[in-house]
């Protein structure tokens, strides 16, 4: 989906990032969706924001997936702890496609859900590479990832009092 199809169903969106998020080691509270939503609600305006959502056959929400390629003036690079070389960190637009919320609800986990929205959200979208933050504490989810092909380039604080995530690449062009 685009940002504007996203928006009309940012409650699917919502129900689904805030059971999972609640779980630890995220505990993420009703003021902290509201946060995340608040900030969805700006991501949903950029044109080339992407989302996926996966649904039960009687149309509950089971998973969603979204983000958006890094523009020039990213801020991302700028959490890690450790600097990353300009090559690294350069960005154009285009080059790399952050990948900002990937959650399933527990009753359909273990079931390729997540898989299917990383494959729909990543289908066609040229970059070159996919970067995400991870909790280290979420040991199913680094696990994952990895298992997908990612690897840890860092450690990053995404947002002021944030604990420490993985800052995770994929390389999209080294894949199969």
């Amino acid at each position: 989906m685009d940002g504007a199809a996203a928006a009309e169903a940012e409650e699917a969106f919502r129900l689904v990032y805030a059971e999972a998020f609640a779980e630890p080691p995220y505990n993420e509270t009703v003021d902290d969706v509201a946060v995340t939503f608040r900030r969805f609600r700006s991501q949903t305006r950029k044109g080339t924001f992407r989302a996926a959502l996966a649904r039960a056959e009687d149309g509950e929400p089971v998973g969603m997936a979204c983000g958006y390629p890094l523009g020039p003036s990213t801020g991302w690079w700028d959490q890690l702890t450790d600097p990353v070389s300009d090559d690294m960190r350069r960005e154009d637009g285009h080059r790399t496609f952050g990948l900002m919320e990937l959650a399933v609800r527990g009753p359909w986990r273990r079931q390729g859900v997540a898989r299917r929205l990383h494959e729909s959200l990543l289908d066609g979208i040229g970059a070159e590479r996919v970067l995400l933050n991870v909790h280290p504490g979420s040991r199913a989810a680094v696990a994952t990832y990895r298992a997908w092909g990612y690897r840890k380039i860092g450690e990053a604080r995404p947002w002021q009092g944030a604990d420490l995530h993985d800052v995770m690449l994929l390389g999209l062009r080294e894949r199969p």
